[in-house]
């Protein structure tokens, strides 16, 4: 068996299908069955329940998925290792979409001085991908929110505190943010992620009756809808660095004060250790210049 096989082995069971693993593998959906057979050849069982569509890891497939993640995680931190990959060279980073808008990229910025060797890519998407990606060996680290499964062999230290505020257009009138909820249409966070459901949680806890007008799965587009004078939205406060000044009024939100916690998530054993070390403080401190915790 080689890693590439290996590798492949751990998209298909993160994907749950072989088109899924193809796509991040860059292979063919072909060429990822052509690879399947083939570790199954050299191991000399089957990984696959192949009655069911798409087919399934069986449990000798998932241990050999077990084994696959360790073996591609130590070559993966031993390359890096001896090719002096630790503080040069490209670090693979994940970010949610309110991180990649602002504080990752002013956190690449303040890096550069301490490690000019060392270049940046960014992959924005939600934090239980990021996380796979991670654990995977497709990405060093990622920042990710709290309140999701931190899967073995990852640890997550928490980076800022932030809370979440309520956006209006600036005209609007109200005296708080529940009387602006109950007045104004409500545009509404669809993905299924930590924060949407701690959204809809205190809208619930708090009884007040909305009415939607928008829904969309990214919070740059939901500023833009409150903007344009479409309703009111509830965002966490990174989403409202940098606007333009009176281009929203921004209230408290909540009976209490929400707040959400976001964190780097990595390997417990990592060649970047040095660098995600100084990543996470330099993200501690660009956030700290907007005054976030």
């Amino acid at each position: 068996m080689d890693l590439r096989q290996l590798e492949t082995l751990v998209a298909v069971a993160e994907t749950r299908s072989f088109a899924g693993a193809a796509r991040i593998v860059n292979l063919t959906a072909s060429a990822v069955s052509q690879q399947i057979q083939a570790l199954e050849a050299e191991v000399g069982v089957s990984l696959f329940d192949r009655r069911t569509r798409p087919p399934r890891l069986n449990a000798q497939g998932e241990e050999m998925v077990r084994a696959a993640r360790q073996m591609v995680q130590t070559m993966t931190e031993t390359r890096r290792t001896i090719t002096g990959g630790r503080t040069s060279g490209v670090l693979n980073f994940g970010a949610i979409r309110t991180v990649s808008l602002w504080l990752a990229p002013l956190a690449f910025a303040a890096m550069r001085a301490q490690f000019p060797a060392l270049s940046f890519d960014l992959r924005v998407g939600v934090s239980e991908a990021l996380m796979a990606d991670v654990s995977a060996g497709r990405l060093d680290a990622a920042v990710v929110a709290e309140h999701v499964g931190v899967p073995a062999g990852l640890i997550w230290t928490p980076v800022v505190t932030e809370p979440l505020l309520l956006v209006a257009p600036p005209g609007a009138e109200g005296q708080d943010a529940r009387a602006l909820l109950a007045e104004y249409p409500f545009i509404r966070y669809e993905t299924d992620v930590p924060l949407s459901r701690q959204i809809e949680t205190e809208l619930s806890r708090i009884g007040v009756r909305r009415r939607e007008i928008a829904v969309s799965n990214t919070m740059p587009s939901i500023v833009g809808c409150v903007q344009a004078g479409l309703g009111v939205a509830v965002v966490p406060k990174l989403a409202t660095l940098n606007l333009p000044t009176g281009s929203l009024q921004i209230l408290p939100f909540g009976q209490e004060p929400i707040t959400r916690r976001i964190g780097l998530v990595q390997r417990e054993v990592s060649a970047r250790s040095k660098v995600l070390g100084a990543m996470r403080d330099t993200l501690a401190a660009t956030a700290g210049e907007y005054g976030l915790v």
